[in-house]
């Protein structure tokens, strides 16, 4: 286990909040990702550099991010890529004691997430 790991993920990362969408599973109602939040999922899952040994979910951890999109339209939401880190950088996003969350800019033809995981 590294006690700080640095990637870029590369693709623009897409808010939670607002990308649920209502579908009926078995007849009940439920809130589910969007179909762009779930491509990117998929995208970050190939592109992060998967841990041999997590991060223990008993250590605290700081993330910092610079994320780069590909127009001013979207919030500035890490949410996502935190749920995506569990289970390949650490063990439970609940590990998560210190973030820095920047914007990085408008980069049309490069969106990207820069990502910094160091143990606190």
């Amino acid at each position: 286990m590294s006690d700080k790991i640095e990637f870029v993920v590369k693709g623009q990362p897409y808010s939670k909040a607002n990308s649920r969408r209502l579908v009926t599973i078995k007849g009940k109602p439920r809130f589910i990702k969007s179909k762009q939040a779930l491509s990117y999922s998929k995208d970050f899952a190939i592109q992060c550099p998967r841990q041999k040994d997590l991060i223990p979910k008993e250590k605290d951890v700081s993330v910092t991010m610079k994320i780069y999109y590909a127009s001013r339209r979207p919030d500035l939401d890490e949410s996502l890529i935190l749920d995506l880190m569990q289970g390949i950088i650490y063990e439970n996003d609940r590990s998560v004691k210190e973030k820095h969350i920047f914007w990085g800019g408008v980069d049309k033809e490069n969106p990207r997430a820069e990502i910094v995981v160091s143990v606190i």
